[in-house]
């Protein structure tokens, strides 16, 4: 069996902590490993699986593979999508590059939270066995509110104790229908995880949407390969029909199976979500970082970089980033997505980066700008190098906190250590690297007309970026 890993989620309703660049899946939200590595980690004593297959937007691809990398669980293949096409194209893309297409494909989006992993690996077992017999099962979630932010899967006839054969799909409820589907005991929340072989998947596509099944193919057989990275072909791609597993096929195929799944899943899709999984304090406040209370009670406080204080206040939410704080009525966080929305339509760059902003080579943190300056501080891994490029609208000053830089600059290549500085010119053409033993950490300070993320010219670069 092969985990499949989806990773091309937003996270929009969990801003500021989740951002366009840096979504909720890659960051440690409910422990001190982030939600991608749990999604992998949870799965450690099923037996028989394969190295993971991971998807996910090509500008995440460097973070899901130094977090993979940083748990020991090194990927088959990570799959690049130049584009989000929804969750049928995706996993249509893993079920192309597994080995055999007898092989079974555990799907399983990374932002879930499991609390009980006894119960959910004794579920993926028993998905897996009817997988074998040509199953396309999905794992329905044992309701235990009326939820009207999940949909529902209605279960129709016994396959064993366990399974069902699924009646119907239903979309989200209003509150008085959930209660009559938790009442009913025959529906379950659609958890999103699916267990089938590749050629049943491949098979279905076929039959009810082939239009998406060719495109595939052919952006997977026009595919760049480079290390553990499939490059799917952009052109070929942006042509595919977008449409959930859901809506392509199990709504529609006579193969679908539900298996009941009782292990206190949560798909942390808001605050209020996060809320009810994270540990909390007599008063029923869940709180992470610098925070101080009197009188709060049932909150979420989540400090990142400073001191959050609160008096008297119940049910709130209140979120601190470097660069963005956020408050919110508990109940009401679902509208969060709409301060993106907001954001976005005025261009803040606070809806895609935070001011600490990763990058294959290690990352940067924004500490100041202005109309004709930023000033960075530079942490480049051991080994680590960025790529040969000029600017044209900005020149930039280095100055060495610690470790080592190797620079080069024109013709010339300069060895700096500590406290010592050099000075790049607009328009020249320059790298720097870490050839020491410890992480480099440098001072840059940018000046000019213009200073967007977007004036880089790229000549070389080891990381394959464009």
């Amino acid at each position: 069996m092969i985990p499949v890993i989806l990773s091309g989620g937003s996270g929009t309703r969990l801003w500021p902590l989740s951002r366009g660049q840096h979504p909720k899946q890659f960051l440690p939200l409910v422990s001190n490993k982030s939600m991608l590595q749990e999604t992998v980690l949870r799965l450690q004593g099923v037996s028989n699986l394969k190295a993971p297959i991971g998807v996910c937007n090509e500008s995440h691809r460097f973070m899901m593979a130094e977090q993979l990398r940083e748990i020991d669980m090194p990927p088959a293949a990570i799959i690049l999508e130049p584009v989000g096409k929804n969750t049928a194209p995706a996993v249509a893309m893993a079920a192309l590059a597994a080995e055999s297409k007898d092989d079974i494909l555990l799907i399983l989006p990374a932002d879930h939270v499991i609390a009980d992993i006894v119960a959910f690996q004794q579920a993926v077992t028993q998905a897996e066995e009817l997988a074998k017999t040509g199953s396309l099962v999905t794992f329905g979630v044992v309701p235990t509110v009326p939820e009207t932010g999940y949909g529902y899967i209605k279960a129709g006839e016994s396959k064993n104790e366990h399974a069902f054969v699924v009646d119907s799909f239903v979309e989200k409820p209003d509150l008085k229908t959930a209660q009559k589907y938790l009442d009913s005991g025959e529906y379950f929340w659609n958890s999103g995880m699916f267990v089938f072989k590749a050629s049943c998947y491949l098979e279905e596509l076929e039959k009810f949407n082939p239009e998406m099944l060719a495109v595939c193919k052919k952006a997977f057989d026009l595919a760049e390969v480079d290390a553990d990275f499939v490059r799917l072909d952009k052109a070929s791609f942006s042509q595919c029909p977008a449409d959930s597993i859901d809506f392509a096929i199990m709504e529609k195929t006579h193969r679908a199976v539900v298996v009941s799944l009782d292990a206190e899943w949560n798909d942390v899709g808001s605050f209020s979500a996060l809320w009810e999984v994270i540990d909390k304090d007599d008063q029923g406040n869940a709180i992470s970082g610098d925070v101080v209370t009197v009188n709060t009670e049932n909150c979420f406080l989540h400090s990142s970089s400073r001191l959050i204080a609160t008096v008297g206040v119940d049910n709130l939410v209140v979120i601190e980033t470097a660069d963005a704080v956020m408050v919110a009525s508990k109940d009401r966080v679902q509208e969060v997505k709409a301060i993106v929305d907001k954001l976005k339509s005025q261009n803040r760059l606070e809806s895609e980066v935070h001011r600490k902003v990763y990058r294959p080579w290690g990352y940067y943190d924004l500490v100041d700008h202005g109309d004709r300056h930023n000033a960075k501080r530079i942490v480049v891994n051991v080994g680590a190098k960025l790529s040969v490029q000029k600017h044209h609208h900005r020149a930039e000053h280095w100055i060495v906190v610690k470790g080592t830089a190797l620079v080069s600059r024109g013709e010339e290549q300069i060895l700096l250590t500590e406290n010592e500085s050099t000075y790049i010119p607009l328009g020249v053409v320059h790298s720097l690297e870490n050839p020491g033993v410890i992480p480099l950490e440098m001072i840059e300070v940018q000046s000019g007309s213009y200073l967007g993320e977007d004036d880089i010219i790229r000549y070389d670069d080891k990381y394959g970026r464009s």
